[in-house]
């Protein structure tokens, strides 16, 4: 079958390499010139379905649970095992409880074992949970190294709006494009999110850091050369123009709070992406007439992308052995 998957982010990439592995012939059409120019390149590439149980449902976990293990064995090396630690200041230990009491897979840490596993966190928190299963990688790394594998494949990509090809000429559309379904797709609303880029040779974490505040949590994600990730926001918008002063101070006061260090950072770069979601925050994969739409991943892209891209490959094959039998 002749497949044509419509978006390159990490939803459509991901659809792509699972068909692929099935042996279906697919193009990819993005729109835009480049990968990772929407929101799959300001994610926080947390692998962390422990944690987003915290405030998801229970399928983000049993889903996401075999992500890191599918971009391990699709992109191997670029998944770092590190786990999540998750902190909160003195007088919001009580967000840890909290925390605590809505997930799985943690294990208490005191001061020094905080110290052992983030030595530059020594004597800044008193206790922490920590999710020893967790992972993480960098998202515009894996976007471009699948994105790499997947042209040794020889498989096509067609950029910008040139050679856009009649989908007659194809067995399946998947569409992946994510946020351009916003207002065609039912249910499906957009979600802000906005994220830092620092950089500072003071400070040097090896894993995920979530800082629980009652207001503004945030998380830290280290990305090697001194540089590292904050975010995220979540605002119910589908306004993808640059990150605003409000949450600029937001996401800088509260990543001061894990660190005095983070005041002396450069900044490197700010983004905003807009993350499709439905109603309930889970992904779907939907079909009309010749196209079956992958949408709504909300804030778990890198987590749950490969849950979905093994949806869509049982339903593609199952369509091909009845193609086969009739």
């Amino acid at each position: 079958m002749r497949i044509l998957v419509k978006g390159a982010g990490v939803a459509g990439l991901t659809v792509a390499w699972q068909l692929y592995r099935h042996g279906f012939e697919v193009t990819i059409l993005e729109r835009a010139e480049r990968i990772g120019t929407g929101a799959s390149g300001f994610a926080g590439g947390m692998l962390a379905p422990w944690c987003e149980r915290e405030s998801a449902d229970e399928p983000v976990l049993t889903l996401g649970r075999v992500a890191a293990d599918w971009w391990e064995a699709a992109l191997p090396g670029h998944v770092q095992r590190c786990g999540t630690l998750v902190v909160a200041g003195s007088r919001d230990t009580g967000e840890l409880d909290r925390f605590a009491g809505r997930t799985t897979g943690w294990e208490w840490l005191d001061e020094a074992a905080i110290a052992a596993l983030e030595p530059d966190l020594a004597g800044r928190f008193r206790k922490a949970l920590f999710f020893r299963q967790e992972a993480h990688l960098d998202p515009l790394q894996a976007l471009s190294a699948l994105t790499g594998a997947l042209e040794e494949t020889r498989m096509r990509f067609l950029f910008g709006a040139r050679g856009v090809p009649a989908e007659a000429h194809y067995d399946r559309t998947v569409d992946c494009t994510g946020p351009a379904q916003i207002g065609l797709l039912p249910d499906l609303r957009g979600v802000r999110g906005e994220m830092l880029l620092l950089e500072t040779g003071e400070i040097s974490l090896s894993r995920p850091i979530r800082l629980l505040h009652p207001r503004h949590p945030i998380y830290i994600v280290p990305r090697g050369k001194n540089r590292f990730m904050v975010g995220a926001t979540m605002i119910e918008s589908d306004d993808a123009g640059p990150i605003t002063a409000r949450s600029l101070m937001e996401l800088l006061n509260t990543a001061y709070a894990l660190h005095p260090a983070i005041g002396e950072a450069k900044l490197i770069e700010t983004g905003a992406g807009v993350r499709p979601a439905y109603s309930d925050n889970l992904p779907r994969v939907t079909e009309e007439g010749r196209t079956l739409h992958v949408n709504g991943l909300y804030r778990h892209g890198y987590l749950l992308a490969p849950a979905m891209a093994g949806e869509v490959a049982r339903r593609l094959l199952g369509e091909q052995r009845q193609r086969m039998a009739s």
